[in-house]
């Protein structure tokens, strides 16, 4: 069972796509200069069931247009489970991962994927130095150089 903090709507995490961000507890990267260690105790926020997930769905169907993820890909059967149900109802999916690779299954019901640890020195995306990668896996290419701004 997923722990999460309330969903959000974000705009800036997927270019193009305005998103309903789930936060799932319980990371074990420990990034150094992470923004939310809230999320590295799997016991913090509230559980996010199916009931409760498809009433998010519901409630944000023809509002938003892709479904984020931060984390999850630790219970991959689950976080998949999460994404079919996502992408049988229309919308878009991201996953956001400090992992450098995923598992296939994940990967599979996956529109986009940000990959890799957060390195203070290299920066975020939003940085031409960064170790982090954004991948739209429809067009198979990395597209950091939207998230750069001139």
């Amino acid at each position: 069972m997923f722990n999460a903090l309330p969903a959000q709507v974000v705009i800036q995490e997927v270019p193009g796509e305005i998103s309903l961000l789930f936060s799932i507890t319980g990371c074990d990267v420990g990034c150094k200069g992470c923004h939310s260690t809230e999320l590295w105790n799997e016991a913090y926020g509230e559980p996010l069931t199916e009931e409760r997930y498809k009433a998010y769905l519901n409630q944000y169907s023809g509002f938003v247009s892709c479904i984020l993820f931060f984390g999850g890909e630790w219970q991959p059967k689950q976080l998949c489970e999460y994404l079919v149900l996502a992408k049988k109802m229309g919308f878009k999916t991201c996953l956001y991962t400090g992992r450098e690779q995923i598992e296939q299954t994940i990967r599979a019901q996956l529109d986009f994927l940000k990959t890799g640890e957060f390195n203070y020195q290299l920066g975020g995306l939003d940085s031409p130095d960064t170790n982090q990668k954004f991948y739209d896996l429809a067009q198979n290419k990395i597209t950091n150089y939207k998230f750069i701004r001139d």
